[in-house]
């Protein structure tokens, strides 16, 4: 089920990533701190649940520009372990 307000919180960090011009696949602790840390400050969370929400929205970055992908098929390609 999904909840509106997660998935809210999703977009905006998503939407940062993509004017930044972030790549999806960023892996620099860095550069990727700056999403973290909005995301406490922007959403009261705490280090592990900014850390999940802040991967959430690159994964969902990743899946929304993927052509012809079968999220299911093709989710370990992305990190997300659908089975």
């Amino acid at each position: 089920m999904s909840d509106p307000d997660y998935d809210s919180k999703i977009e905006q960090i998503a939407s940062l990533i993509t004017a930044d011009g972030t790549p999806h696949d960023e892996q620099d602790q860095q550069k990727l701190q700056k999403y973290h840390s909005y995301a406490k400050t922007s959403f009261n969370l705490g280090d592990e649940q900014a850390r999940q929400l802040v991967n959430e929205a690159f994964l969902y970055l990743m899946l929304k520009n993927a052509k012809d992908v079968d999220p299911l098929q093709k989710g370990d390609e992305f990190g997300a372990g659908f089975s």
